[in-house]
């Protein structure tokens, strides 16, 4: 069993991956800025790991304050005894349009997707490097393989992520230390319940049981569904010079 950290583990997809990891009998600590939804969510946790000798508990913190990021190292490892997983869940889906009009809000999204994530995987990656082992896990988004104009800032982010993920890796492997990323496209969650839904979207549940088989089998960058890496292959591909007369 496993001693998994879930920062912004009020989100639907670390929520449906915390009740999976709880059913295995692994051991949580959940990180979030709302204190009542983490207690309710731990409680039904405990309810799903039926009996077992796990540990499910809960820790206040916002994600972007980077100050706290080493108390809350810490306290997981004060909780949980080690932690063998960090999973990054937290992320906020911008309105471009206003980040258009304001350099605080663009760089307030920035943190909050990018350079918070960032932090987070050089404070935890440092701790795994240090014990030989160890996942680090993250959410990005197949918005971050490529800048489009509908959601740039959010890409921008994203985008960020993915190559200190592939940085990290490289540096980490040969230490012993796995570092995933995982590439959604559309999600049906409350953060996108305004949007109209197709067959491209996924449900949380699909996507925290393909994270959770990742987590578990190592894997290095993972699209869910899966179909997302031959679109953005396309994506990727496309030249410049007809990319940027595309509406996408």
């Amino acid at each position: 069993m496993s001693n998994i950290v879930i920062v912004g583990a009020t989100s639907a997809i670390a929520e449906r991956c915390a009740r999976l990891w709880a059913t295995l009998g692994n051991s949580l600590l959940l990180v979030g800025r709302n204190p009542q939804r983490l207690e309710d969510i731990a409680t039904d946790l405990k309810v799903r790991a039926g009996g077992q000798s796990c540990t499910i508990a809960t820790y206040v913190m916002d994600a972007t304050d980077v100050a706290a990021h080493g108390a809350l190292l810490q306290h997981a490892r004060d909780t949980l005894g080690e932690v063998d997983v960090l999973f990054i869940a937290h992320g906020t889906l911008p309105d471009q349009v206003a980040c258009e009009a304001s350099v605080e809000k663009t760089l307030a999204e920035i943190a909050n997707n990018g350079t918070s994530v960032v932090a987070l995987a050089t404070r935890f990656g440092q701790y795994f490097a240090e014990r030989g082992r160890g996942t680090l896990a993250a959410i990005g988004s197949v918005a971050g393989d490529r800048g489009r104009q509908s959601n740039y800032v959010y890409g921008a982010a994203k985008g960020l992520v993915d190559h200190f993920f592939q940085g990290l890796r490289n540096r980490l492997f040969p230490l012993g230390v796995r570092v995933l990323l995982v590439k959604p496209g559309f999600v049906d969650t409350p953060m996108t319940a305004a949007f109209p839904k197709g067959p491209l979207w996924a449900k949380p549940e699909t996507v925290a049981a393909r994270i959770v088989e990742a987590v578990s089998e190592g894997d290095d960058v993972v699209y869910v569904p899966s179909f997302w890496r031959f679109i953005m292959f396309i994506i990727r591909h496309v030249p410049e010079t007809i990319f940027k007369r595309l509406k996408l």
